[in-house]
């Protein structure tokens, strides 16, 4: 009987090493991955839970407009084997470094994994109302004719979960690639992903629903993912580009645009100046949201990406009901 006390205890413990020796021993079988944003970053840590966590570059209420590199980004890109990020159109500052830092490692550019829907860059900060019938086909670039600093199309391609989508098979794809021993890891995280995004475009469809024909200005041009997926209307934005300020008659515009309006939103950004926001507000009977289309209040992860889209989702509501 003691004999029997015994031993249960040294098993356990026995099984307990063995776990943990399991664990490490992926862990440190895992691949080094880097990747560029937060809500792309949210995307990988979830298709790699169990096997490993990727590094983050733009970290922190930073924007990826004005970011600039740090020496332990370096780094990580250096020892990288693979790297993800959207593309030039989103982090121009990266475009360099993964040439030279990133030579050895295998990027994957996601604004070109198949299926993706793209916009084109829409010139005006009071843009017309688009027409929600003539949406184009996945994988289809609507991208117009002219050279845009952020890019000839819209690059925040995560704010519609079918790109969501559409971004995890290339993800998957690429890890499998890259560490074909945890290809079933991945593979079975990609299909339980898949069914957490399917349902969170429902909720957020749903939450939307009774405010959706309700206008409302945003401070840069970036929800239009969002806006096509549903149906919202976004009536213009206070500048296209974060990267340069409006100039007078732009603001004047959106001034005007509210004032016609009548009772809507502006949404400010968590990681520019308020100022502007305030001047179009001034004299009008609009109230004022924030809306963080890149996440930068919010906590990296694999459950950040879901945030995200019910942060956007619940301040729409809350700022239009």
């Amino acid at each position: 009987m003691n004999a029997a006390k015994a031993f249960f205890p040294l098993a356990a413990s026995l099984l307990l090493s063995g776990l943990l020796v399991g664990t490490a021993a992926t862990a440190a079988d895992a691949p080094k991955v880097v990747v560029s944003i937060k809500p792309v970053h949210s995307l990988v840590a979830a298709v790699m839970q169990g096997v490993g966590t990727p590094d983050l570059i733009v970290d922190g209420a930073v924007s990826p407009h004005t970011y600039a590199l740090k020496p332990s980004n370096a780094r990580s890109l250096q020892q990288a084997q693979v790297v993800f990020w959207v593309g030039p159109g989103m982090e121009a500052f990266l475009q360099k470094p993964l040439a030279s830092l990133g030579s050895n490692a295998t990027v994957v550019e996601l604004d070109q994994a198949p299926g993706i829907t793209k916009f084109k860059f829409r010139e005006g900060g009071a843009f017309e109302p688009h027409d929600d019938g003539d949406e184009p086909a996945a994988g289809e670039d609507h991208a117009d004719d002219h050279d845009h600093d952020h890019g000839e199309f819209d690059t925040h391609l995560w704010l519609d979960p079918h790109n969501a989508k559409a971004m995890v098979a290339e993800i998957t794809t690429s890890l499998v690639a890259a560490d074909p021993a945890n290809a079933l890891i991945y593979e079975a995280n990609q299909k339980a992903l898949n069914d957490k995004l399917d349902a969170l475009d429902t909720e957020i469809a749903s939450t939307l629903a009774p405010v959706k024909d309700k206008p409302f200005i945003v401070f840069h041009d970036a929800y239009q993912y969002f806006e096509h997926r549903y149906g919202v209307h976004v009536s213009g934005s206070i500048t296209v580009s974060p990267e340069t300020i409006p100039g007078a008659q732009r603001v004047s515009e959106i001034h005007s645009k509210v004032a016609d309006l009548g009772a809507t939103c502006v949404f400010a950004e968590p990681q520019f100046e308020p100022k502007l926001v305030n001047v179009v507000l001034e004299g009008t009977s609009a109230k004022s949201g924030v809306l963080d289309p890149e996440a930068a209040t919010l906590p990296q992860g694999p459950d950040l990406y879901f945030d995200l889209m019910r942060g956007i989702a619940s301040s729409l509501k809350a700022c239009l009901s």
